[in-house]
């Protein structure tokens, strides 16, 4: 079956036009160089164009673990006692040690910055392309609520960031730009999710399944005015999700599945493609299997994992007997090629057979339809209580991992059930960080973090082979809810204000 994400990636930069000659000659475009000036005209590079922007969100969710999940409480760290090269990277986030300087979190904002780019310039060239008003619309919708997506990220870990929704013609530009009030950064999310509601499809034909649709739009935009605790606008967009089609699938086990790709469930999905070398696979087994299992758990001879994003302790003991989630989820440890047990957690949803060592077919998912009635059930409790309709909603994800229902609960102990049980259902899956910012005062989650830093410092949930913890591991302060902005954009434009506390 043909699908868009084989379709070439193409980067498309900004064009610097030398004005220093006046030979209008020397000051032509090279016809064989594809920039902004001489792309964008027909259908076909248009929709060439946007393609690229999915493109740039492959990458982009290989490595958003590290800033949703590893920080959190749900996962850590198989240590590595002979390679420490990464503490100031990786285990600078699991240990609450970031700090302006550290590279992952440059990374993060560079990488975002960098997909708005594509973004801007290509809906910048919307109004001069040959394409059809139905391509045309499509795209703005689709650019859109990616755009939307990246600012909702950008805004949780950051606060205030700059705001560009336009290309930038010459650096000088750039250094003219502010860090943008948080309320104003929600307002653009707004804005172009609204847009986006109104100009995107309910759903594709077989050849652009994956694009984002009206019910991906509105599932982000529900959950932005959940965000912001503006309970009956996400009581509003969410109830408009459940008449679009979307089912929850009876078996926890073929969300996940790579031979069951873009099923009734999946709302929007970051489509990758294996058994291939294009460059479009996934990898995310080979990141977070234990180090050291030499083919055990990634069926290759002297396979070893990377060892992060490992179940803790504290998350395997709240799956509740019977639970069927567990065993998809994840795995308390693995058998080794000489027959013994080793006792290192690692995360199963995303671990299945592939042919090319490296190179997975696992989609991501972003959105799919229990978190849509997750959120619904929260966002109707938080205005009416736990309603029936309210119950019904977290009851139906219970029924599915076949445990018991809930009842008979008050407000606010409906709310914590449900935030467990979105812990669960959503484990790993990049949600639990927002989560707790979301439903947390700043106080509580600087209180539930420590006394989980407490418990991991205690019993950690792999060996660290003798080796103690640092003083300031797992401490966690409360200017960390929010990421310095990198010292390097620091630098280059003096005109930002660095997050307190840093």
């Amino acid at each position: 079956m043909k699908r868009y994400i084989n379709t070439l990636f193409i980067g498309l930069g900004v064009l610097l036009a030398s004005t220093s000659c006046d030979d209008e000659f020397l000051n032509k475009t090279d016809p064989t160089v594809l920039v902004s000036d001489n792309f964008y005209q027909t259908e076909t590079q248009l929709i060439q164009a946007v393609n690229g922007v999915y493109g740039q969100l492959r990458p982009w969710h290989l490595n958003q673990w590290q800033y949703t999940e590893f920080i959190s409480d749900n996962t850590t760290l198989h240590f590595n006692p002979g390679n420490r090269g990464n503490g100031p990277s990786l285990e600078a986030l699991e240990f609450w040690q970031y700090n302006p300087a550290t590279s992952n979190i440059t990374n993060l904002y560079n990488s975002t910055y960098g997909i708005m780019v594509n973004v801007n310039t290509s809906l910048s060239k919307l109004p001069e392309s040959n394409a059809s008003d139905a391509i045309k619309n499509r795209s703005e919708g689709e650019l859109k609520m990616i755009r939307a997506y990246l600012y909702f990220h950008l805004v949780q870990h950051f606060g205030d960031v700059i705001v560009i929704t336009e290309p930038v013609s010459s650096p000088a530009e750039a250094f003219e730009y502010n860090r943008t009030p948080v309320e104003a950064v929600y307002q653009q999310i707004l804005s172009d999710l609204n847009d986006a509601v109104a100009l995107l499809p309910p759903s594709y034909g077989s050849d652009d399944i994956g694009r984002v649709t009206k019910g991906a739009a509105l599932s982000l935009l529900g959950k932005v005015h959940l965000t912001r605790k503006n309970y009956a606008e996400a009581i509003n967009a969410l109830t408009q999700v459940t008449s679009l089609g979307y089912a929850l699938l009876q078996d926890y086990e073929a969300i996940f599945d790579p031979q069951n790709k873009n099923h009734q469930e999946s709302i929007w999905d970051i489509q990758y493609q294996g058994d291939n070398q294009f460059g479009v696979g996934s990898n995310f087994i080979y990141t977070f299997a234990p180090r050291e299992s030499v083919g055990a758990v990634i069926d290759f001879p002297g396979q070893d994992g990377g060892g992060w994003n490992t179940p803790t302790n504290e998350i395997i003991a709240l799956y509740e007997e019977g639970d069927l989630r567990k065993e998809v989820s994840l795995k308390e440890g693995y058998t080794s090629l000489d027959g013994s047990y080793i006792a290192v957690p690692y995360i199963n949803k995303f671990h299945h057979p592939h042919s090319i060592r490296g190179i997975t077919n696992d989609n991501w998912p972003v959105i799919r339809y229990a978190d849509v009635l997750l959120m619904l059930a929260e966002a109707i409790n938080e205005v009416e209580g736990p309603t029936g309709t309210a119950l019904g909603y977290l009851n139906e994800i219970r029924d599915r991992a076949g445990l018991e229902p809930v009842n008979g609960l008050g407000k606010d102990a409906f709310r914590e059930v449900l935030l467990n049980e979105r812990r669960i259902e959503l484990a790993f899956e990049n949600h639990r960080w927002f989560d707790l910012k979301r439903t947390k005062t700043e106080s509580e989650l600087v209180n539930l973090l420590n006394a989980y830093g407490l418990r991991e410092r205690a019993n950690p949930t792999t060996s660290r082979e003798g080796i103690p913890f640092s003083n300031n591991d797992f401490i966690f302060e409360a200017h960390e809810i929010l990421f310095p902005i990198p010292q390097d954009q620091m630098r280059i434009n003096s005109s930002l204000v660095q997050n307190p506390g840093y």
